[in-house]
């Protein structure tokens, strides 16, 4: 007998446990499946920190969708009784018309957000474990900070679950339909069906969205933690960051959040190595580790202690590196959500609440235009 619910959503890391939840709450019954186990180090949705900020750099229309998911994410920590998240203060460093400095400089205008300019020596007095080469500038912005990817997924789920929603796991699914009144999804145990599915698959988004046609490529990426050589308390107070040099390659990081012991995290942004979820090499070499360490210690020289450990996770990119987030255009009882491209857990909240309007109601009054699947299919 088929099992029936008003949505099946297909992923529960970071973005489906959100919608799971958000659709819960609002009384539908759903029905969740997940391949792997609840918050996961699989796919993209762990390794301790996400970093949340409103000066982005990648487009200002992103803004009114950070100022809600801030909202969002107090309510979470509220509800869920749990530090998902925590305000540190960010700051932007590089020339000053790099990407990272004159993007945040721009979205920070064009929707009056607080920020302080600095020069390299406001910096270094400013932050001392910081040495900015002298021509770099840098953006402070106060409402910076990080969250806990595998805090948030399992308050979204348990949030989820007190509310009613079947949450499966271990199931993967080996495909999904549009029935014409509604959608089937089959996996390894059985057949569900519901009025409407919500496909949220990470890295596995080629394989279940292949349809879309529009090119998400999979990549390998590595997070590392440093033992500074003056101990990880000197790094407690610092900002996150996100840095970049003359030639245009960042780097980002975190304050020391995991006590005395945890070191210090940082990492490459957007110095991936194409793979799939399952070819994907999860051992982190020596020579990778050599690499990040000579890069960080340009900024942080005094970070760069033994290396602690390090892990790998996965970037699911876009052609122009925005999201995809809408109804499905040639299925009206499907809404998708992929293609994070490295830089969509700090909009998890705001994600989860479009997915349940898109799915309850077809619509939804965020700005999401510039996340329509059609964009893609020509490039």
């Amino acid at each position: 007998m088929t099992e029936t619910y008003d949505v099946i959503v297909i992923g529960l890391g970071g973005m489906g446990s959100a919608a799971a939840y958000h659709l819960a709450r609002r009384g539908q019954r759903v029905l969740g499946l997940e391949r792997f186990t609840p918050a996961h180090d699989r796919g993209s949705s762990h390794g301790g920190s996400r970093i949340i900020r409103q000066s982005y750099f990648e487009d200002p229309a992103y803004v009114p969708l950070l100022l809600r998911a801030y909202e969002l994410w107090e309510q979470l920590a509220r509800d869920s009784a749990a530090e998902v998240y925590r305000l540190t203060g960010g700051l932007y460093v590089g020339p000053a018309e790099s990407l990272t400095v004159a993007g945040s400089i721009r979205a920070s205008r064009a929707w009056s957000l607080p920020h302080d300019l600095l020069d390299a020596g406001e910096i270094r007095s400013r932050f001392p474990n910081f040495a900015p080469e002298p021509h770099f500038i840098g953006l402070y912005e106060e409402l910076a900070g990080f969250a806990r990817p595998e805090r948030t997924v399992a308050a979204h789920l348990d949030l989820a679950a007190a509310h009613g929603a079947t949450l499966r796991y271990g199931e993967v699914v080996e495909s999904w339909r549009d029935t014409g009144s509604g959608v089937s999804v089959t996996t390894g145990s059985g057949v569900f069906s519901a009025g409407q599915l919500v496909i949220c698959p990470g890295a596995w988004a080629p394989e279940l969205l292949a349809d879309l046609g529009i090119g998400i490529e999979i990549e390998r990426q590595v997070m590392y933690w440093f033992d500074p050589v003056v101990g990880s308390r000197k790094f407690e107070g610092d900002p996150i960051y996100i840095a970049e040099n003359d030639d245009g390659a960042q780097i980002y990081g975190f304050p020391a959040i995991d006590g005395p012991d945890g070191g210090v995290k940082t990492a490459f942004f957007r110095k991936g190595i194409p793979c799939t979820p399952d070819t994907i090499d999860r051992t982190v070499h020596p020579e990778e580790i050599t690499e990040m360490r000579t890069r960080v210690r340009e900024l942080l020289p005094a970070l760069v202690g033994r290396s602690l450990h390090a892990a790998t996770c996965m970037y699911s990119n876009t052609a122009d590196q925005h999201f995809v987030v809408a109804r499905h255009p040639a299925h009206a009882a499907v809404t998708v959500a992929c293609g994070f491209s490295g830089h969509g857990f700090k909009f998890v909240p705001v994600v989860g609440e479009i997915l349940a309007d898109l799915a309850m109601t077809g619509s939804t009054r965020h700005p999401i235009d510039l996340f329509a699947p059609q964009r893609l299919v020509s490039l």
